[in-house]
């Protein structure tokens, strides 16, 4: 990575990477009073022949239009279960919208409410970056014994290259028995692109310590690390990261437990591998609605994830007092970019005959893709 690469960083110029950058046409006002109308009615015209997948992290006034609620893979699945649907209306961000039109099929269409809706953590693994780095890899000699396994928050091309080099997708919930399956097959593995998930699991469910792990660092030569210390590693760590997730510190926890007595923390295993350690529980974000729905009444909850999720919880959970881990706001401001001015402009768009905004992977990019993530469903 050159600095012209890094002055392009976010411009949208790498084909193969997570962004969008543009949302062509007029989008009607936030404050239009007949938003909800305009949205029920584009909603109700287009019938089953559309549906609206709406990911946990979006705000209330999207998710009241989604047919299904859930995190990035089981919205990619339920879109791909209902093949009656022609179109797809994914309520999230680029990546998942692309691994949604992976696994749909060719007359299926799915469509982005709003193309800026990336995801930089997605954004920190280009595929040339990961290219440089295996290629460093294979000078060390290290490429034959390395597994890489990819996180489901990564772009197309990253699950591409990840299924030709004989690796598995992964979510967070699995994270751990993929990592198990590539160990029985090989050496090391190369984790992409969320370095905190990577380590949570290989250290806290794999037994693995601290030293095992390594962080490559694709802005610097050689990743950062010798030759010697790839070699030593069993774990090679993307330098990616959640921005939401990462901003949750060991302050964070030890503050609201003397605010609140009682209180347990739960986070997700993106956080920060301090803040896993010292929390209670530690979960996916379907683990983490099912921990605390079905926690009993009067339970005290301090969550490390998303804000819009955390409040649609205590909202919807006031038998519990669920509170924000951290005192400042923090939303996935990439996520907020689906508002509903973007889904009803693309709903009406279809409604007149115009589809906006679909998100198509290059056949070639989807078929290795789709090797990586089938890997997944048949990890042991």
């Amino acid at each position: 990575m050159g600095i012209s690469d890094l002055l392009l960083l976010g411009s949208g110029v790498d084909l193969g990477s997570e962004r969008g950058v543009s949302c062509e046409g007029a989008l009607p006002a936030a404050s239009d009073p007949q938003l909800l109308t305009r949205a029920a009615t584009a909603r109700q015209q287009l019938g089953d022949k559309a549906m609206v997948l709406g990911h946990h992290y979006q705000r209330d006034e999207v998710i009241a239009f989604a047919d299904i609620r859930g995190d990035s893979f089981k919205l990619a699945q339920a879109a791909a279960d209902n093949s009656g649907a022609e179109f797809i209306f994914f309520c999230g961000v680029h990546f998942m919208a692309e691994s949604a039109d992976i696994l749909t099929s060719a007359n299926q269409k799915v469509i982005l409410p709003d193309l800026a809706a990336g995801c930089s953590m997605a954004d920190m693994a280009t595929a040339s970056q990961v290219a440089d780095c295996w290629q460093v890899l294979e000078k060390i000699g290290v490429a034959k014994v390395t597994t890489p396994i990819t996180y489901m928050n990564s772009s197309a091309a990253i699950k591409a290259f990840t299924g030709k080099n004989h690796g598995a997708v992964c979510t967070s919930s699995n994270a751990a028995r993929a990592m198990k399956w590539a160990f029985a097959k090989g050496e090391k593995i190369l984790f992409l692109p969320d370095q905190h998930l990577g380590r949570n699991t290989a250290v806290l469910s794999l037994g693995l310590s601290l030293g095992d792990c390594v962080v490559y660092n694709p802005w610097k030569p050689n990743g950062g690390l010798t030759d010697e210390q790839i070699k030593a590693a069993k774990v090679i760590l993307w330098r990616g990261h959640c921005s939401v997730h990462g901003r949750f510190t060991l302050q964070n926890i030890n503050e609201v437990r003397q605010k609140l007595p009682g209180v347990k923390v739960l986070v997700h295993p993106e956080c920060q591998h301090e803040v896993v350690a010292n929390a209670d529980v530690v979960g996916s974000t379907e683990m983490i609605i099912k921990t605390v729905t079905q926690s009993p009444a009067g339970s005290k909850w301090a969550i490390g994830t998303e804000l819009n999720l955390v409040q649609r919880l205590a909202n919807e959970n006031p038998d519990k007092q669920v509170v924000f881990l951290d005192k400042t706001v923090c939303y996935c401001s990439t996520m907020n970019r689906i508002d509903l001015p973007h889904l009803v402009w693309a709903m009406e768009a279809l409604v007149g005959g115009r589809v906006v905004n679909q998100i198509k992977v290059k056949d070639e990019v989807a078929r290795y893709a789709k090797v990586a993530l089938e890997q997944m469903l048949a990890l042991p």
